[in-house]
């Protein structure tokens, strides 16, 4: 089922692959391993509980050099990924994942302009899983390999026959939010679903929590304050909500730019902030 041998695929309910990847509706593909559950929340919880959906979570990269600290300052690069490894499927079976898939390719690997053997992967996963809608990283995240999956999600996708290819893309939050957007542009993906179960699976990755970086807290204070600040003079309808990037128009024209999409929000926003200033300006 993978390219890379190391890889593996972890079904919650113990059902086989046949089984479960044909009913898959949601899927994400992320970097690093508590990346799903920061950026694709809503995905997990449109499919939670619901016997006519399911969720497909895709790990990329291996775990390897995560920071740590407190109780993990002395783990090995090799007995971190374990840790990692084993908080990602305590997630899955936490979430009812339909699926879990973590690659364990490295960041190195990810971030390679020329690795066209992750392009590969992505395109027989979504092959496989048929998803209506795939989340991923988004186009302005700061993280380099973070970028790497994102572009390589597209590149895979435009790989494949037009009616294979999900109805929609989103480019989520993680290392950059996306506050700046303007609101037309902006996806608005209700996050506020079983608050309990959003907290939780953030606080299941203890090495990072506990090695000096407060996920747990960042994540949903990042979704109220999206939710409050989006609406100046009106009342909120959602007390958690994640902003992400429309990337379908890229999987739906094959012959956009990447780089020209994206830097066209950027263009959008200078003028907003430039005419909001000069309008006032005397």
């Amino acid at each position: 089922m993978f390219l890379n041998k190391k890889a593996v695929l972890f079904i919650p309910s113990g059902k086989s692959k046949e089984e479960v990847l044909p009913y898959i509706t949601h899927m994400a593909i992320g970097a690093h391993q508590d990346d799903l559950e920061i950026m694709s929340y809503h995905g997990i919880a449109s499919c939670y509980k619901q016997a006519d959906k399911s969720y497909f979570g895709v790990v990329v990269t291996d775990g390897g050099g995560s920071a740590r600290s407190g109780a993990y300052a002395n783990y090995t690069d090799e007995e971190m990924k374990q840790v990692r490894f084993q908080e990602q499927e305590k997630a899955a079976v936490l979430g009812e994942f339909g699926a879990l898939a973590q690659l364990q390719y490295s960041s190195k690997e990810t971030k390679d302009p020329h690795n066209q053997v992750l392009v590969q992967e992505f395109a027989q996963l979504i092959q496989l899983a048929k998803p209506d809608i795939l989340y991923t990283h988004n186009l302005a995240d700061k993280h380099d390999t973070h970028i790497g999956v994102t572009t390589k999600v597209i590149q895979a996708i435009r790989s494949l026959p037009v009616e294979n290819r999900p109805k929609a893309l989103y480019g989520c939050e993680v290392w950059r939010d996306l506050d700046w957007l303007e609101d037309n542009h902006k996806v608005c993906l209700d996050a506020s679903f079983y608050p309990a179960l959003a907290s939780e699976l953030v606080k299941l990755f203890d090495s990072q929590i506990s090695g000096g970086k407060r996920y747990d807290l960042a994540t949903l204070g990042r979704r109220l304050a999206n939710a409050t600040f989006f609406q100046s003079h009106q009342v909120d309808t959602s007390n958690a909500v994640t902003y992400a990037m429309d990337l379908t128009p890229l999987i739906k024209d094959d012959s956009l730019s990447i780089t020209d999409y994206v830097t066209s929000f950027i263009d959008s926003f200078k003028q907003d902030v430039t005419q909001r200033i000069t309008k006032i300006l005397p």
